[in-house]
């Protein structure tokens, strides 16, 4: 992972937001597209495609890779998927730790895996699928669950561990999501960031959170809150990460509120990375 470029703070991109984000290119320093929205796309999303290639750095996170399917890697999807990273050649692209599909069909959310041996080896088999054919990095993301499965075999953070140790792959942690857990949960996030391999760990999202009949949602539509501001500090200090993206997928501030979180990360991030730097110099 040492490799790989640092991109600095950017934010993932929603067509609400694409005016704002021109008039405020300067403040953005790379963006993140949903893979998705460019598969199967109309002439008009592959000209905005194309608009955004030539001027920003972007980083294409998908939805459905599925790699947690026991049926394999959809090939049809994964040719798609493979065309669209090779034209944007991307520093690394990105999906997730679950599965979005079973037995041939869509069920339309990220679904959580047990922490098992067999999930491992499914999850293990269906990433090596995936970078036969695609060159371009894999990290992985951390997703949000309400149960915990009687049939796990180990701590998420020893799933986690050994599912990028055995695929090398990286990891994009979402800060967010996993403070959501520690709260819906109730572990420690501290202990957990202590038993991640954080020199794995590529990009970090963040945004905010709300709370619904008790619980904390990841609704993608709020500002970030302290708590999750507490936990990127925290990772920012402790390793190398490349990348921050800010996910806001509606109720939408004016733009100059999205700029602030972003500066607001942006300041976080060089203080944590100098303070890392001073303590491995020291």
């Amino acid at each position: 992972m040492e490799s790989l470029p640092h991109l600095g703070v950017g934010l993932g991109f929603r067509p609400p937001l694409r005016s704002s984000i021109f008039l405020h290119r300067d403040q953005i320093d790379f963006l993140e597209i949903t893979s998705d929205h460019y598969i199967d796309a109309s002439e008009k999303k592959l000209a905005e495609l194309d608009l955004l290639r030539e001027h920003f750095t972007l980083i294409p996170h998908s939805l459905d890779l599925s790699l947690g399917s026991a049926e394999g890697i959809d090939e049809a999807y994964l040719e798609k998927l493979a065309t669209l990273v090779e034209l944007i050649d991307p520093p690394w692209f990105s999906d997730h730790i679950c599965f979005t599909r079973s037995g041939g069909i869509k069920i339309g959310h990220l679904a959580p895996l047990p922490f098992s041996n067999e999930a491992l080896r499914v999850l293990i088999d269906n990433i090596a699928r995936v970078k036969q054919r695609i060159a371009t990095p894999l990290i992985l993301e951390n997703i949000t669950y309400n149960i915990e499965f009687a049939s796990s075999e180990m701590p998420e953070t020893e799933f986690i561990r050994t599912l990028l140790e055995e695929t090398d792959c990286g990891m994009l942690l979402d800060v967010t999501n996993l403070y959501i857990n520690s709260r819906n949960l109730g572990f420690d996030w501290r202990q957990y960031v202590e038993e991640l391999p954080l020199d794995r760990v590529v990009q970090l999202h963040f945004v905010g959170f709300r709370s619904t009949g008790g619980r904390l949602v990841d609704a993608h539509a709020d500002p970030t809150a302290d708590d999750v501001w507490q936990v990127f500090r925290e990772v920012v200090s402790r390793c190398d990460v490349k990348g921050a993206i800010l996910e806001r997928d509606e109720n939408f501030p004016d733009f100059t509120d999205i700029a602030d979180e972003i500066a607001k990360a942006r300041g976080i991030f060089d203080d944590g990375q100098m303070k890392r730097k001073a303590a491995t110099s020291s």
